[in-house]
């Protein structure tokens, strides 16, 4: 049985048998005015963060959503996409497809202003979706990549950049270790399909993104998510996981690089009202300004008069590029 198999397997009894926290962090539910989530949703939600952010989801936007869990991140994205067919989840395993429909009648009852055609379900594999070129504005997945082995995860992440809309963005959650694994944590499939040993460096995630061509990347959030320690796994030194939320934006790539942003800030505190790089920075004396590591890198070795704050690991927007 391969990973992928063993993966399928544990999300078909999961779909089955609903099981509160099964491989991830019971997170916050966002909730928004005149929204209700079902608590059978709530109970299936197999994420480690969340993918829904209103600044992403303007003027109705087309959403693909790969791994539909119970369905709940597909009603958070359905209440900015009132649309028939606005999102469209995509899943391999039958199961959960069919556990999300009925989820759904739930929802409607619940919701007066939501109707299951706002949503339409599809199987497929994140590996090869069944989805037009350049037809989507909003791609998001929670807590699946991680699972990928390093060139199903390259597929998959070519896969998202290629049925997205020039600027469109894609929105992820997934744990990240900077610690390495031995071979027996790396090879146990159920570990793998569990959201723990496929966990990378946040620096390999993030290169697999910039290498499919996303010229922009942000850091929404970090936080802690998981310890393999030698009592329960086969460890010998006690291993740390962390969960993140990310953007990656189908920006043209700059010449200099990708734009990649981890919370910093820049202060000019100069004698002059403000600073201009010429290069499309402006800052004004002693307002901060969210930087990508690029620019932070290039103010600090300017010779002016900058505080560079360290990444703050979260940032949403507003920055200088």
């Amino acid at each position: 049985m391969s990973y992928l198999e063993a993966t399928n397997d544990l999300y078909r009894d999961a779909a089955l048998t609903p099981e509160v926290g099964l491989c991830c962090t019971t997170n916050p539910i966002w909730q928004f005015p005149g929204l209700s989530i079902p608590k059978i949703m709530q109970d299936m939600n197999y994420g480690c963060g969340s993918t829904v952010a209103a600044q992403d989801l303007v003027n109705n936007p087309k959403v693909l959503y790969v791994g539909v869990g119970g369905g709940m991140e597909l009603l958070q994205f359905s209440y900015f996409s009132r649309q028939k067919g606005g999102v469209t989840g995509v899943d391999v395993v039958d199961e959960m497809l069919e556990a999300s429909r009925q989820n759904f009648k739930v929802a409607e009852e619940e919701n007066d202003w939501f109707r299951s055609d706002f949503v339409n379900l599809v199987k497929g594999d994140a590996l090869n979706l069944p989805i037009e070129d350049g037809s989507i504005d909003v791609a998001a997945q929670n807590c699946l990549f991680n699972i990928f082995k390093t060139e199903d995860l390259k597929k998959a992440i070519s896969e998202m950049y290629r049925v997205l809309k020039p600027h469109g963005r894609l929105v992820m959650s997934d744990p990240t270790c900077e610690q390495p694994m031995n071979d027996e944590l790396r090879n146990d499939d159920r570990l793998r399909a569990l959201c723990l040993s496929g966990s990378i460096p946040m620096k390999d995630y993030i290169k697999a993104l910039t290498d499919a061509g996303f010229g922009t990347i942000e850091i929404r959030a970090r936080k802690s998510y998981r310890v393999l320690s030698p009592n329960h796994y086969p460890t010998d030194e006690l291993i740390y996981i962390e969960s993140i939320e990310i953007a990656a934006i189908k920006d043209p790539m700059p010449e200099d690089g990708p734009c990649i942003f981890t919370g910093k800030t820049a202060i000019y505190y100069g004698d002059d009202d403000y600073y201009d790089d010429k290069v499309g920075h402006v800052l004004v004396q002693n307002q901060p300004l969210a930087v990508c590591d690029k620019t932070a890198a290039v103010l600090s070795k300017s010779g002016e008069p900058f505080h560079i704050s360290e990444s703050t690991w979260h940032y949403n927007g507003g920055g200088c590029c």
